[in-house]
Formats: structure tokens, sequence, C-alpha cells
């Protein structure tokens, strides 16, 4: 599949993976109640038995939705030597593994499917298991949130007059975050983890998410594809659109935003 595909095809698509992205959450909260434990990957970074078991369950629902497309996902090592197609999913099971190992209760861990045409986000699903909370996006169509069962649909604000709110990693922030948030006079700020900070920026809860430390693109496209379908968007450092499909997959400096402007 080379050409964009319609929207139509998009709602389907979201539709037939619905049951798998909820089913895949059930098994991360099981997982997550009785055995909250990883091992280290090469990489350095931490792997769960929730995050392979997600995995399964979404990698089984897209072959069957989408046979066509091609997947990279984030515990499938050899899917990340694949030189980025025209179209391609990105699945991150547990966005947020390091907050899912917390027995805090706070949650900020997510499951993750999202489409790529072109270099750019054009659909994305964000479950929030803990919260019992779905964000989807179709750019071009809107968004919107189900949550425990009741279905809104959700978009960018205008920045409030008390000032910009940012959102910023709770387990990776940084003093390039902090002299940014300074140098923009943004002293309102939410900490979490995961990509519910975009989902944060599209239902219009926040307004900003600036991002300096390491990421990976599959940890951010299902947030990002939310937030662009919410009228949002995300650029580089210096102002121009945020590409995917980059060498390794990793991303460099970014600027999530709603309606705010440097």
């Amino acid at each position: 599949m080379s050409e964009r595909p319609t929207i139509a095809y998009l709602q389907a698509l979201q539709d037939a993976l619905m049951p798998a992205i909820y089913e895949a959450g059930r098994v991360v909260m099981a997982i997550h109640a009785t055995q909250i434990s990883a091992r280290t990957k090469a990489d350095g970074s931490p792997v769960s038995e929730a995050d392979e078991a997600a995995e399964a369950i979404l990698l089984k629902a897209l072959a069957e939705a989408a046979p066509d497309i091609t997947i990279i996902s984030e515990e499938n090592a050899a899917s990340h030597h694949i030189t980025a197609p025209d179209l391609f999913f990105f699945v991150d099971p547990i966005d947020g593994t390091k907050e899912f190992l917390k027995a805090d209760g706070q949650g900020s861990f997510t499951v993750n499917i999202g489409l790529i045409y072109q270099g750019a986000p054009i659909f994305g699903m964000v479950l929030a298991p803990a919260f019992e909370t779905l964000y989807c996006g179709i750019v071009g169509h809107g968004a919107h949130k189900i949550k425990k069962g009741k279905q809104e649909d959700i978009s960018v604000r205008d920045v409030p007059d008390d000032g910009a709110v940012a959102v910023a990693s709770a387990s990776h922030r940084d003093e390039a975050t902090n002299r940014w948030l300074a140098r923009h006079d943004i002293h309102q700020i939410k900490s979490l983890g995961s990509s519910l900070k975009f989902c944060l920026l599209a239902e219009g809860v926040a307004d900003v998410y600036p991002r300096f430390g390491p990421t990976m693109e599959w940890d951010t496209a299902a947030g990002d594809g939310v937030l662009r379908a919410a009228g949002g968007m995300m650029m580089a450092e210096d102002g121009s659109p945020y590409i995917y499909g980059k060498q390794d997959y990793r991303n460099d400096t970014f600027i999530a935003k709603g309606r705010w402007q440097p």
C-alpha cells in the first residue's frame, strides 16, 4: 500500500484493533497486580513479561487487520533493522516501563499503536489501562477519548491567560528541559511518564511538551498521532516538522504542542 489510507479505512482499522488493545491492557494490569519485575535489555532499558505479552496480542491483531503493512515493534529487535517504508506501524506494548515497575499506583504507562505515512503519524491509539482510558486519533478526522466506556471528542486548547502548562517526563527530566522552560517563562509543569504527555496536550489539559532526553520513535508515534488529530503538532527544535523513519528509529530533540507559540 503506497497511497495514504482513506479516513474510512483508518476508522475501520481503529474499530478492528480496539478489542486487541483493550485485551493487551487487561493482560498488562493482571501482571502489574501480581508481579512487577523486569530484565535489562542489551541497550540498558528494562523489559517485563507484560511488554512481551501485550506485544504478542497487538502483533497478532495487526497481522490480521492489516497484513500488508510493515510493523516496527519495540520488543522485536529484528524489526529495528528494517528501512522505513512509506507506510508502517509502530508498536510500543508498554511505554513507561519504568513507571509500570513502580508499585506507587500512579499508572503512568500506556499501550501504543501508531501508523506512519511518509514520515508523519496519521493514526494513533494510546491506552492507559490503569486509568481505563483510551485515546484515539485519525489525522484529518479528529480525536477522542473513551474513559470507562464514555466517549468524548478532544482537541487542543488556547493557552490560558495565566500562562502555558508544560508536561515533562517523570523519570527522565533533565537540565536542558529546565533551561528551556525557564527561557520560555513556563512555570506550571505537570510531571508524568509515557505517551500520556501527548494525550494531555491533545485533550487540552496542558500546552507544550519539550523533550531533550533520549527517546525512540515507537515511544512517541501513537501519542503524536493522537495529538496531531486533535489539532496539535510535534516539531524539531528548530521549528521544522518532525519526521519519523530516521536512522535506528531514534528521536532527536522535539517540542510537542497544542496552540502554544514560542
